[in-house]
């Protein structure tokens, strides 16, 4: 199964595509949507919108994993995050592709196997279960390839496994 993660942010998302069995990983890609911080907010979203639809049209995954909001103490940050993430679901509903979102701590839990796990945790465990051996241009990418993965191992395992008996 071809796997999209996200991982939302208002001046940079992330995207990881990987290909999953459940048990075991393939990388496909990965990379990082950015965005200008000086530019209208309206025009972000747009520049995101447009840059996930071409994503997820070349790279046409069976299903979308997005980290869920996760709640901040600054209620700005945490409001154009959530505008964010509508922007991927929506693209994700117009592919015509199911989504599933994942807390960051399932995510971690998932991965790392401590659900407190820094990001450089995250990163180095990612590179290891996909075999990469390049360090990824910011977090933003290993955290969505995360968040794919979580995904890999809480469905599509259980579903491979159902299909065995």
């Amino acid at each position: 199964m071809r796997i999209a993660g996200i991982d939302c942010g208002s001046e940079r998302t992330g995207f990881g595509i990987i290909d999953s069995d459940g048990r075991t990983h393939r990388f496909v890609a990965a990379g990082v949507i950015r965005t200008k911080p000086d530019q209208p907010f309206c025009e972000r979203l747009k520049v995101i919108a447009d840059e996930l639809r071409k994503t997820l049209s070349l790279y046409a995954p069976h299903v979308v994993a997005i980290e869920d909001v996760f709640h901040s103490i600054n209620a700005k940050s945490a409001l154009k995050l959530a505008h964010v993430r509508g922007v991927a679901l929506l693209q994700a509903a117009d592919a015509g592709l199911p989504v599933s979102e994942y807390s960051a701590l399932e995510v971690k839990m998932s991965v790392v196997g401590y659900g407190r796990a820094e990001k450089s945790q995250v990163q180095m465990m990612v590179q290891s279960l996909l075999r990469i051996h390049q360090e990824f241009v910011s977090f933003d990418a290993s955290d969505a390839l995360a968040v794919a993965i979580c995904h890999g191992t809480r469905v599509v395992m259980p579903l491979a496994v159902g299909a065995l008996r």
